[in-house]
Parts: structure tokens; sequence; C-alpha cells
């Protein structure tokens, strides 16, 4: 699935611009979250990062 919203995450605006925010030229990201699935391998290493982040 393509998805084509962006938002940026210095002045936290949506866009369709997929490189740079045309407002303040920052970075954008995808703003929506990761496809859910009972069989996530990955789980433990996100929730490590995620740990990493928060401290």
């Amino acid at each position: 699935m393509v998805w084509l919203l962006r938002k940026c995450e210095k002045c936290k605006k949506y866009t369709l611009k997929q490189e740079k925010c045309p407002y303040c030229g920052g970075d954008v990201r995808i703003p929506h979250p990761a496809k859910f699935s009972p069989d996530d391998r990955y789980a433990k290493y996100r929730r490590a990062m995620r740990g990493l982040k928060l401290k």
C-alpha cells in the first residue's frame, strides 16, 4: 500500500511532498502506524529501540 500523506517532524504540518516540508524545510515522515500482525517477528526489537529512546 502506498502512503501519500506525510507529516513534518519540525512544524507538525501535513503535506503531500515526499522529501522536505514546503513550509519550514524540515524532514517529513509517514504518520501512519505500522500494519498490525499477531505474528510480529520484530516486536521485541522495536520495543527495545523505543525503550532506548525514552531514556
